[in-house]
Order: structure tokens, then C-alpha cells, then sequence
């Protein structure tokens, strides 16, 4: 949160999005409470946010930022009420409960309408301080600790405000559907922990009433370099300013990877983690960092329970666990497996070759039994074919980006689209493909040509301009692209794939034969 508050001081609109999606959910649910009406406490909310920024470099403290912006909150609620507005229609739906089994029934629709209002009614008859705790826990999906920071309220206090809130609800609410609402669930899910790959992820685990707390292990291993031991200083160090070198992130903000590295040493005290990872490169690296990291620990009696998917029945091309609703995550809850002695060896074994820099323990892998790991196989494979081509130099997202401008799709985000689909093995994100098309673009031996003065977007920094350019071959390109010179040879930079580096001023010694799907080391 620091790092929020800081980047909101300077005026930086990632930081502003990050805040407003960490504490819309609370501010709402106090500025509802006071004014009862869902439009009103949507407006206040809008103008604490407004009143929070503009006076940011009066907090003293970024750790104070949740109890002093509850203050704002209540401040512009009672503004408001001095106000005397018209009274509007409330909404009396709650956005969480059933919303994806609404109908074009009208039967059904004036049923569960009906069930709201009573469920509400109900919330609104417990003791204003149960009220705020129910309404953030079980509909706006933050967790204890969360709750305790924004309302000073201890965490013991809190568990007991919910368990007197859902013993007087299961003794008065007469619909069995609602009742069931609470039925499953306690407090935070205490010995619980849910790691995952994002925030959108997080944020629907959350949301689904799964119990326990979330863990959101934020890396980008695929880009940059990588070692065996990453929490060693000077590899940390080494990965921070490339980082920040190649795509904005300020070192500051990804050295805070420190702090999730010190809680997985005490992850031992829980009773069971749920790692939720998808099949791509992307999150294969994360999965098998973890799981080479946990088969280096004493365990004791935590058990490790495993959830990788690469498809859903209702998802028609699915991506990863941020597509799906509450809901849909909710159904996956023990669907989960515990994860054996083979599969930890597997990831074990993924992340020693991915972080090799010894090529051969790369092409070893793809020779490996990885059936106890059913998409390291794919996922390898893939990190593997983004070294330069035996035909003409180009890596897959090079190759994929120049057919993709070819075929007239030259605009940054249909383009950004348009690979990250044809390449979904790779889950790359943008900030990692806007540094791929800047390399691509820089002179000399341009693959690409973009308008002058076109600024890439980082981590920093969004532009409209690059949004709205149109992205052009250079004659150099359209020879790489038929095969006609090797793009290695002449762009010899330093570059990373694992733990492979391609020094700069060097010719890379290994390459990709796609047709064989095998590296070619050049001698």
C-alpha cells in the first residue's frame, strides 16, 4: 500500500486505480450504512476518493491511509445528509447473491427480488457494528485483516461481531436458499491460505465465499533474469534494475517481492494452501518456483493442495481464473488436489531447467517424464520457442507480430490482442509484449516502424498517442519475415529466456527448430 500511496502523491493513475479497487468495496458499505440509499452512497464514495487525493501529501503515514479514509468517508456523508436531497429508489438487489441466476422469468425475478428485500431487511435490523462487518466480509469479499485496518476494530472482535451476526440470522431468516448463504462459512477460514497468480483472480476467490485468506504471489519470471535462488541479494538486485530498465517497474515496488518471500517462511503454521495457477508459461514459472521453494521447507502438518486448469465448461476460450464469475469460482472449491512427491519434484525439476544457464539442462527437460506435472511439458516448450528461429533469427513473438502487421492488424491493442491469443501458451501480459514491439522498433536493424515520437507505455506511464498508432514493416523486416536474413545475427543484445543470456555483441549459440520443436546449438 505504500507504494500506492506514494505513486498517487506523484500523480501516477495506476496507483489512483490500484486505491479506488482496494477500498471502494468498504467505503461503500459505510456510506450506505449512514445514508441507506445505494445511488447517494455511490456519489459520496466518488467525492471521498476525489477529497483523499487531493490531500494525500498531508498523510504522514501510508499505513494510516485506511482509518483516516473511513474519516472522509463519513465526513462526505454527513455533508451529503446536510444537503436534503429528493430521496431516490433504493436498490434493494445485493450483487453478490445469485446474480448469475437471474432470469427473464418474472415469477423468478419478483421471487428473488423478494428474497433480497428480506435478506436485507434483516442485515439492517443486526446492530449497526455487525452491519459493517457482514456487508464487507460475506458481500464485498475483503478479508479480516483488511476490514481491521479500515475500521480500527480488532480481528478478535471482528470474529465475534460475525458470529453473533450469523446466529441471529439462521435463527430469523425463513428462505432456505438465503439461510444457505451463510451456512459454510466462518471467520476468514482460519488455517486456510489460497495462493494465486493476480489480483483478478484474488479478487473473485474472494468474492466467491471460499473460505480463507488470499495470497497474490506478484512476479514476471518469464521476462528478465532468473536464478535457482531468487531470494539471493545480488540476483534480486540484478532482476530489479533490469526491470526497471525494460519496463518502468520502479525498484522499489518490485523489491517488495522480499516481503512475500518472507511469509512464505512461516507458511508452516497453516493447516492447508490452495496453489489456483493456470497451464501458461507464466504461471507454470510461478507454480514451480512455489513448489520448488515448499519441497525446501518442513511442511509439518501443513498440506499442499494444487489447483491448475487449462479450460472451463463455461468459458469458451479460456484464458485464466480472473475470466470467471464468483460463482464459477466458488464451484471449484475442493476441486482441488493434494499435491504428491512426484508432482513436487516435477516443478522441482521445472524450475532448475527453466533457470539453468546451461542449455543443455533445457533441452534435458523436454526429454523427462512430466506426466506427474501435466502442463510443464507445453509450458517448457513454450519458453523454448521464443529463442531466436533457425530460419531467419526471430523469436515466436517476433514471427507472431510481423504476420499479425502484415495481415493489417497495426494497432498496438488489437495487435497486443490478437498474439496474445495465437500465443496463449505463453499468458504473456502488456507491459512484457509493449517491450518486445519497442526492441522490435529500436534502430538499427528495425523490424518495425512506429510514428515519430511514439512513447511506449511502461509501468509508469499510459499514452493515448501509442494507443492510436499504426504500426508499419520496415524493408528490413519484410526480408527477416520471408527468410531472407537472420535478424540474431545483426541485433546482438543482451537478452534473457530463464536463466539462458544472450550476452550482448554476441551471436546467440542456441536456436529454435520449430519444424522439430527442438533447440539447435551452434557450434
Amino acid at each position: 500500500m505504500k507504494s500506492w500511496i506514494e505513486g498517487a502523491v506523484r500523480g501516477e493513475p495506476d496507483a489512483y486505480e490500484h486505491l479506488v479497487k482496494q477500498f471502494r468495496g468498504m467505503a461503500h458499505t459505510v456510506a450506505f450504512h449512514i445514508l441507506k440509499d445505494e445511488f447517494w452512497a455511490e456519489d459520496v464514495v466518488q467525492e471521498a476518493f476525489t477529497e483523499a487525493f487531493s490531500n494525500l501529501n498531508r498523510l504522514d503515514k501510508p499505513e494510516a491511509f485506511p482509518g483516516w479514509f473511513k474519516v472522509i468517508v463519513e465526513r462526505q456523508c454527513y455533508r451529503w445528509l446536510r444537503r436534503k436531497r429528493h430521496a431516490t429508489i433504493p436498490v434493494e438487489e445485493l450483487s453478490h447473491i445469485h446474480k448469475e441466476d437471474q432470469s427473464n422469468d418474472p415469477e423468478q425475478l419478483m421471487l428473488l427480488k423478494e428474497q433480497n428485500r428480506m435478506l436485507h431487511d434483516l442485515i439492517g435490523s443486526l446492530p449497526s457494528s455487525m452491519q459493517l462487518v457482514v456487508d464487507m466480509f460475506y458481500f464485498k469479499g475483503y478479508s479480516l485483516n483488511e476490514i481491521s485496518d479500515f475500521l480500527n476494530v480488532s480481528i478478535s472482535a471482528l470474529k465475534k461481531r460475525l458470529f453473533d451476526a450469523r446466529k441471529k440470522l439462521r435463527r430469523h431468516i425463513p428462505v432456505a436458499d438465503i439461510t444457505s448463504v451463510f451456512t459454510n462459512l466462518y471467520e476468514g477460514g482460519e488455517g486456510m491460505l489460497h495462493i494465486t497468480n493476480g489480483d483478478h483472480a484474488a479478487d473473485r476467490i474472494r468474492q466467491s465465499r471460499i473460505q480463507g485468506d488470499v495470497l497474490v504471489w506478484r512476479e514476471l519470471y518469464p521476462f528478465g533474469p532468473v536464478s535457482r535462488d531468487m531470494a539471493e541479494q545480488k540476483e534480486r538486485s540484478r532482476r530489479a534494475a533490469y526491470l526497471e530498465c525494460e519496463l518502468g517497474i520502479p525498484q522499489s515496488v518490485y523489491l517488495q517481492i522480499a516481503e512475500l518471500e518472507r511469509k512464505l517462511q512461516s507458511l508452516h503454521k497453516e493447516k492447508e494452501i490452495v496453489l489456483w495457477f493456470e497451464y501458461d508459461l507464466y504461471d507454470q514459472t510461478m507454480l514451480s518456483y512455489l513448489l520448488h521453494f515448499f519441497q525446501g521447507q518442513t511442511l509439518a502438518d501443513t498440506t499442499l493442495h494444487l489447483l491448475c486448469i487449462d479450460s472451463h465448461p463455461e468459458i469458451e476460450h479460456f484464458r485464466g481464473l480472473g475470466q470467471l464469475t464468483p460463482k464459477q469460482i466458488g464451484r471449484l472449491s475442493g476441486t482441488w488436489h493434494v499435491i504428491g512427491a512426484e508432482e513436487m519434484e516435477a516443478g522441482r525439476l521445472f524450475w532448475e531447467a527453466y533457470t539453468s544457464p546451461n542449455i543443455q539442462d533445457h533441452i534435458e527437460f523436454l526429454t523427462k517424464d512430466t506426466s506427474a506435472y501435466p502442463f510443464a511439458h507445453t509450458a517448457f516448450q513454450a519458453h523454448l520457442s521464443r529463442l531466436p528461429s533457425i530460419k531467419n533469427g526471430l523469436g515466436i513473438i517476433e514471427q507472431t507480430t510481423l504476420e499479425a502487421i502484415r495481415e493489417g492488424i497495426d494497432r498496438p491493442y488489437p495487435l497486443f490482442k490478437h498474439v496474445g491469443d495465437q500465443l496463449h501458451w505463453l499468458g504473456m501480459g502488456d507491459l512484457e509484449y509493449w517491450a518486445h514491439l519497442r526492441r522490435m522498433s529500436s534502430e538499427p536493424n528495425a523490424l518495425l516502424s512506429v510514428p515519430a515520437a511514439t512513447r511506449f507505455p511502461d509501468f509508469k506511464q499510459h499514452s493515448d498517442e501509442f494507443r492510436n498508432a499504426v504500426l508499419s514493416i520496415t524493408p528490413l523486416g519484410i526480408q527477416v519475415l520471408n527468410d531472407e536474413v537472420d535478424w540474431a545475427s545483426l541485433r546482438r543484445e543482451e537478452a534473457w529466456f530463464g536463466g539462458l543470456r544472450n550476452e550482448a555483441g554476441k551471436e546467440p549459440r542456441w536456436r529454435w527448430d520449430d519444424t522439430s520443436k527442438r533447440v539447435i546449438v551452434l557450434e
